[in-house]
């Protein structure tokens, strides 16, 4: 396969071979998106880097409002403008950096290169349009189908994503359907032009225990079937350990921590890392007479407000090892351990576990 191919002039073909070389399907360097509001300047991320590789599964992890689903938008370029702003850095899709395209040239990449899963599908999902109106939407913009090709893909793509009776269900409007059926639709749409990206921004949010599970493992399916790139933007590490390969912590709209799922599970280097797993149940602890009354340990405080962020390390004012070098200068982001990359002047003291 060539190497040095010619990527300026369509990210599917001339760049895909040079990505399958590679293995990395995004490179994300540096990104700068600000909002420009009465109250300040939210810098709400803030120069985050990462790559994504082939078939894998990279999450997004940290507490609400840390900058996840902004950070998700900017991947598509759906910050509002005003007030929003994408004012560095660069996002390159299989070699084409996606900041300098027109939006014309953009929504080509909108649905075909990149797909993006909702939080919650009753409020992205066209209310007035049955379900295979809009799945075929996307065939007919993206794959040149005609309108019969385009229904009969749609009744596929809903036998995929295992909803049942789908040649009924594709006749059928979002208030028709329950809230998990309404979620596999959403991931219908998604994965219909078979993308190379996929983004899943908190996919089972509004679902139950049970269905939750199920969508799940209906992404992960499907990612193993049709090798799709997948950033699985959440807070719940349960889900990290389950479904990830990599995981990125963020805090205050900057990336903290870069780990391997088992990295980060067996040695976190950030106290809010380890602040976030201390926060999870564990039955091992809560089982026996003698743990009965073992709690949680939560994170003191609140996030800061990104108008208002502190000087230096912005994690200083919760954290249990601040030290004055903390609070006066944000740490540099260093690699403690081949792939393991953390921003934290005391990372060591983390990583012996006496952060509490």
């Amino acid at each position: 396969m060539q190497e040095n191919m010619n990527t300026s002039k369509q990210v599917r073909t001339d760049a895909a071979g040079t990505a399958a070389a590679s293995g990395t399907i995004l490179e994300v360097e540096g990104l700068q998106t600000y909002f420009f509001t009465r109250q300040g300047l939210v810098k709400a991320v803030d120069r985050v880097s990462f790559t994504l590789n082939k078939s894998e599964t990279l999450a997004i992890v940290g507490e609400s409002g840390c900058g996840k689903s902004i950070t998700a938008l900017s991947l598509l370029r759906l910050i509002p403008d005003p007030p929003g702003r994408i004012v560095g850095g660069s996002i390159k899709l299989l070699g084409v950096d996606l900041i300098g395209l027109s939006e014309d040239q953009m929504r080509k990449v909108r649905g075909n290169d990149i797909s993006m899963i909702f939080q919650e599908p009753m409020t992205s999902l066209n209310p007035v349009m049955t379900i295979g109106n809009q799945i075929a939407e996307v065939l007919l913009l993206h794959q040149g189908m005609t309108k019969a090709q385009a229904h009969a893909k749609a009744v596929d793509m809903l036998r995929l994503v295992k909803i049942p009776e789908p040649e009924q269900r594709v006749k059928e409007y979002p208030h028709q359907l329950s809230g998990g059926m309404r979620q596999r639709a959403m991931i219908a749409i998604a994965l219909a032009c078979n993308p190379k990206v996929l983004i899943a921004d908190e996919p089972t949010t509004a679902l139950d225990v049970t269905i939750q599970a199920q969508i799940l493992e209906l992404i992960v399916e499907l990612q193993q079937r049709l090798g799709t790139a997948v950033i699985l933007i959440t807070h719940d590490l349960g889900v990290v350990a389950e479904t990830a390969q990599r995981v990125i912590v963020m805090y205050a709209g900057r990336k903290v921590e870069e780990a391997s799922v088992g990295d980060l599970f067996a040695k976190p280097l950030h106290p809010y890392t380890r602040g976030l797993m201390n926060s999870i149940p564990r039955l091992d602890l809560i089982r026996g007479a003698e743990t009965a009354n073992t709690r949680l340990q939560e994170i003191p405080g609140i996030v800061p407000a990104l108008t208002a962020l502190p000087k230096g390390c912005v994690f200083a004012p919760r954290c249990p090892l601040a030290e004055d070098r903390c609070r006066a200068e944000y740490p540099d982001y260093k690699q403690d351990a081949p792939g393991h990359w953390v921003a934290c002047w005391r990372s060591d003291v983390v990583a012996g576990g006496t952060s509490g």
